[in-house]
């Protein structure tokens, strides 16, 4: 790591450490011990993802009890003791045509249902935010164009932990600096790798995509709740796979502008919107 990057670590971290004070964020999307459900959904994308996976459950267990009474309709039926001369045909034109037809009508609804979602989640609305996420191995960088600013996101040792507000159970998860973003606003990421395939996720966001060298790829998300999020990097990048976490801050609009002018100063930077985080209390 350069000189310069750290010192924009650096800074950047000062500024991070403001912000969860002054925002006062609540941790809402992580792992919880013995958790078998969603994170909570914070946007309209991961609403919709929960809403489709709850109808794909319910048409599952529709195929699972049709295929469970077919198998002891068979079974009691057409045992050898009920039914001791079997029929000779060996093709029955109706039976062939609805078990060919039912499953393409199911794929049909399926695909009637989820098109719509995917299409959603691939076409980008104007943008209130534009951030470049870039992977590393094994940490994040962040670059805010129009704010000029930019920063690493390295994960905290366990006992970094209280300095910077997080929880001990938020270790592996939570880093020095965090993506910070305004509640409400459409946030446009782009994202690329610098070494090896990364892949950039928040589940409580709905989002994942694969960060790959010489390629920009893109997501949006609106959150609408303002809190701390986590995610990993979910692509097999290197023996540190696991040591990459993702950490997003989704503050006010006034906690925002207040953390990009404290972290232009921090690196050497006029402020931008005249707004301080102790005006923001």
């Amino acid at each position: 790591m350069t000189g310069a990057k750290l010192a924009a670590r650096l800074s950047a971290a000062a500024a991070t450490a403001l912000i969860a004070g002054a925002a006062a964020a609540e941790s809402v999307g992580k792992p919880v011990p013995d958790g078998i459900g969603f994170q909570p959904a914070v946007t309209e994308l991961m609403r919709d993802l929960v809403w489709f996976d709850a109808i794909l459950h319910w048409i599952s267990l529709a195929i699972v009890v049709l295929v469970t009474a077919l198998l002891g309709i068979v079974i009691f039926r057409f045992s050898e003791k009920k039914n001791p001369t079997p029929a000779r045909f060996t093709h029955h034109v109706g039976l062939e045509v609805a078990w060919t037809a039912g499953p393409i009508v199911i794929l049909f609804v399926i695909g009637a249902i989820s098109l719509p979602i995917l299409f959603k989640q691939l076409d980008v609305p104007e943008p209130d935010l534009t951030i470049k996420a870039t992977g590393n191995q094994w940490y994040w960088s962040y670059e805010y164009p129009d704010e000029e600013i930019g920063f690493d996101a390295i994960m905290l040792a366990r006992d970094e932990l209280g300095e910077y507000g997080y929880a001990d159970d938020e270790y592996l998860l939570a880093t020095d600096t965090a993506m910070v973003v305004p509640v409400g606003a459409n946030v446009h990421l782009l994202v690329t790798g610098a070494d090896v395939i990364h892949a950039w996720t928040i589940p409580s966001f709905g989002v994942k995509v694969d960060a790959i060298p010489g390629r920009m790829n893109e997501l949006w998300f609106n959150a609408d709740r303002v809190g701390t999020y986590f995610g990993q990097c979910s692509e097999l990048c290197g023996k540190d796979h696991s040591y990459m976490p993702i950490t997003v801050k989704v503050v006010s609009a006034e906690d925002y502008a207040a953390w990009v002018d404290e972290t232009r100063v921090a690196q050497g930077l006029p402020p931008k919107n005249g707004v301080t985080l102790a005006a923001a209390d």
